[in-house]
């Protein structure tokens, strides 16, 4: 994700190499996760907007409609949403890339932050990764994201394997 501050920023990329290295904690009840079985660009702009418009995601903005649907419409993307009491409560993508699937979006709508959600739909999103039979789950965060991302992360068994700055 890039995003645009005129602060600077530290990026995180990290990995797991190995099913086994997942922490997981569950969904807590009253959830569900559903995938998009029929890709549907306009849901994905709505929860990259919602989502992102804390975390200061910009990529996407100014993506066409076009755009979305190229994104969207590929075999090697997965998009799944996290319904709590009924209602969308989050999202998160999976690309499949050679011998890795990214973890390319995640998170949760603002009214459902803060809420114990963050990391049962962090440990699912990393356990569909692993049923793509993938060597490798990867996933990059930033300091401008949500101030318990990394901390996240990395409590669900993802570790370190570059860090960047930028100002």
């Amino acid at each position: 994700m890039n995003v645009q501050t005129d602060e600077s920023e530290t990026i995180w990329y990290l990995e797991m190499l190995h099913p086994e290295e997942l922490c997981a904690k569950a969904l807590p009840p009253k959830t569900q996760l559903i995938r998009q079985e029929i890709p549907l660009p306009t849901m994905n702009r709505f929860f990259y907007n919602e989502v992102g418009m804390l975390w200061h995601w910009t990529d996407r903005l100014s993506w066409s409609e076009e755009q979305w649907r190229n994104w969207v419409e590929r075999e090697a993307l997965q998009t799944w949403m996290l319904l709590f009491q009924g209602t969308p409560a989050g999202y998160f993508e999976l690309e499949a890339q050679d011998k890795a699937v990214e973890l390319s979006f995640f998170g949760l709508l603002p009214p459902f932050l803060d809420k114990g959600l963050g990391g049962g739909l962090l440990s699912a999103a990393v356990g569909k990764a692993w049923e793509m039979e993938t060597k490798r789950v990867w996933v990059h965060t930033c300091s401008l994201d949500h101030p318990y991302a990394l901390k996240n992360y990395q409590a669900r068994g993802f570790q370190i394997y570059r860090e960047t700055r930028t100002s």
